[in-house]
């Protein structure tokens, strides 16, 4: 794929998937840092790991309807 296919294929995204796609470049880009350490082996860490996870666990979920209300709650917590 060509770097024109590339910002062919991102432009024709929604804007959130957009917004998606540069939080994962930032995440590799702050992982790997430069292209020479894409060769290694690197265990990821716990944090590094708990972040990617919950953001692929909870993707899209910001389009789905509210189920739930407070009143749904069984007890409040002050």
């Amino acid at each position: 794929m060509s770097y024109a296919q590339l910002i062919e294929k991102l432009r024709s995204l929604p804007s959130d998937k957009q917004v998606e796609v540069f939080d994962f470049v930032e995440f590799l880009s702050a992982r790997f840092g430069d292209n020479s350490k894409l060769k290694q082996h690197h265990d990821w860490t716990d944090a590094e790991f708990s972040f990617f996870s919950v953001g692929q666990a909870l993707r899209g979920m910001e389009d789905e309807p509210e189920i739930y209300s407070q009143e749904d709650l069984k007890e409040r917590w002050r």
